[in-house]
């Protein structure tokens, strides 16, 4: 039963999700403002579009949190598994079930190592920086000497002017 929902949930999610659906109730919707002179403008033909579009909305609340819970649920999944191959803290496996005091402790200490992260990246900046500029001074460096021919190497002409 719950694969076949799950299938149902996934297709109608798709199917009513697309720009088709979309068209399709666009048209019903203005054949229905249309339809209005025909009906007089009735309380009858007001009740068709409430009725209608109430329980298409109260349905389709149903099928689409299915199907959010089952992604959320997938894209945790691969989260934890990340985590676990990773050189990750295991702390963060399963932090979608803990509570909101919780959650706001392991933010500020997430937000704590991001600070200190920055603060030594921020130094080592600093330190490159200091010795780039020691590198570059404004002495000139000497040429070198051009490296002795090799041996066998044919003899270098002279231009002479």
């Amino acid at each position: 039963m719950d694969k076949l929902f799950a299938k149902f949930a996934n297709a109608t999610a798709r199917i009513t999700g697309s720009p088709p659906a979309f068209i399709v109730c666009v048209l019903l919707v203005v054949l229905w403002a249309a339809s209005g002179p025909i009906f007089k403008f009735s309380e009858t033909w007001q009740l068709v579009i409430n009725t209608g579009t109430t329980i298409i909305t109260f349905l389709m609340v149903f099928l689409i949190q299915n199907t959010q819970n089952r992604d959320g649920e997938a894209v945790q999944t691969k989260l934890d598994e990340l985590i676990l191959t990773s050189g990750a803290e295991n702390d963060f496996m399963g932090i979608e079930k803990l509570t909101e005091k919780e959650l706001a402790a392991m933010h500020d200490r997430c937000t704590e190592h991001a600070r200190i992260a920055q603060d030594r990246l921020e130094k080592v900046s600093a330190i490159r920086e200091a010795r780039k500029s020691a590198k570059v001074s404004p002495k000139r460096k000497p040429k070198r000497a051009p490296p002795p021919p090799a041996r066998n190497a044919p003899a270098r002409r002279v231009r002479t002017t």
